[in-house]
């Protein structure tokens, strides 16, 4: 395998590894060590509230703007429908067609205000959406008590409360961000932004996409101190890598150029000619396929595009004609009855009837990188490396 394969592997390889690594892996898509210090949003990740509950028409409302989360089966053309929208203008807000199939949870913002609708949610303590980040219900479990849950309930008020009334800002992506690179940007999480903007497991973002920042709120309680009741799980402890950085690791770039190509004499790997030495090379290439009677009446010679041709010898050009593929034949007419046959040639610089001296250009040769080449005594085939010197 060459060197040459061997790196397109490589490099394969390893944006499929960039490709496979998550939003929870180990890998960090933007190579945070290289740029040390501002990177870091282990207490930014830490302190995202949930987004607000939408309400029954899927409309979260925020002081100077309003967003509309999709439902299961939404388009845009659905969504605007719902709410009273023109759907080529709530579609091209979001950089979106107006049939374009929406996941659950995501979100449009909408390009100007509608009236509100019911609030959603009965406390029942359910959640519609669910990418809102919001506990679902609870079962009841042994150790809980009523008051726990009054507790814990009035935390979560609190926290909706603050979050309704903040105004979380937008952002339209541009060419060649990723959701990894604006949550470095804003010092969110990835996670959080997802969660907000109900972004899709492979975190891909369109270009022209408007996504909300999460706000942030109260800091989340450290896993190492929280003991919580059987059967309601445990918090997920924050992975190393959102604090250090990961280990250096020296890779080739994907676009970095191919090794050029070894430059081969061809000349020096010709065989050796035996015969009587009349005729010269035509051109200077190795012979890449020898004479063989009735399947090769003559010799293949290396020669790149753009390779002079030469006169063996010294004669008359007795004919040009073009084979099947319109590929020229030049036949050449020598003393004591010999004919030498020319083709493979692209451009041609003699005519029928031309008086030719030997080593006189014929052409050049074609693209298909070899001369063909034959000698022949009347109109039998002989082997030509018997006459060549």
């Amino acid at each position: 395998m060459s060197r040459f394969s061997t790196r397109g592997i490589g490099a394969c390889a390893a944006l499929s590894l960039l490709a496979s690594c998550g939003p929870g892996g180990g890998f960090d898509p933007d190579l945070r060590r290289w740029m040390p210090g501002a990177l870091n949003t282990a207490d930014a990740a830490a302190q995202a509230t949930p987004r607000p509950q939408p309400d029954s028409r899927g409309v979260i409302s925020f002081p100077a703007y309003q967003v509309a989360i999709a439902r299961q089966g939404d388009t845009p053309a659905t969504i605007a429908a719902r709410l009273g929208l023109d759907a080529a203008e709530l579609a091209r807000h979001n950089a979106l067609p107006p049939a374009a199939p929406l996941d659950p949870g995501a979100s449009l913002v909408l390009p100007r205000r509608v009236a509100g609708g019911t609030p959603a949610g009965g406390g029942t303590g359910l959640v519609n959406d669910p990418f809102a980040g919001q506990s679902t219900a609870r079962p009841q479990v042994p150790g809980r008590t009523d008051a726990t849950l009054a507790q814990s309930a009035g935390n979560t008020q609190a926290t909706a409360t603050a979050t309704a009334t903040a105004q979380p800002r937008q952002h339209v992506v541009a060419a060649g961000e990723t959701a990894w690179s604006i949550s470095r940007r804003y010092g969110v999480s990835v996670g959080d932004l997802a969660a907000w903007n109900g972004l899709p497991a492979s975190m891909s973002v369109r270009v022209g996409q408007r996504l909300m920042i999460p706000v942030a709120g109260q800091s989340a309680p450290d896993p190492a101190r929280v003991t919580t009741a059987p059967g309601s799980g445990s918090p997920t402890p924050r992975p190393p890598s959102a604090a250090e950085p990961l280990p250096k690791e020296d890779t080739t770039p994907a676009a970095t150029p191919a090794p050029k190509a070894p430059q081969t004499d061809l000349g020096a790997t010709r065989t050796a000619a035996s015969g009587s030495g009349r005729f010269q090379m035509p051109v200077s290439g190795a012979i890449i396929r020898v004479y063989e009677k009735g399947k090769n009446d003559g010799i293949d010679l290396a020669a790149p595009s753009g390779t002079p041709v030469k006169a063996a010898g010294s004669g008359t050009v007795a004919a040009i004609t073009r084979d099947t593929a319109n590929v020229p034949i030049v036949v050449v007419r020598h003393s004591d009855g010999l004919m030498t046959v020319y083709t493979g040639l692209d451009r041609l610089d003699v005519s029928k009837g031309d008086q030719l001296s030997a080593g006189q250009a014929l052409g050049t040769a074609g693209d298909s990188g070899f001369v063909h080449f034959e000698v022949r005594r009347g109109f039998e085939s002989v082997d030509p490396e018997d006459y060549l010197r």
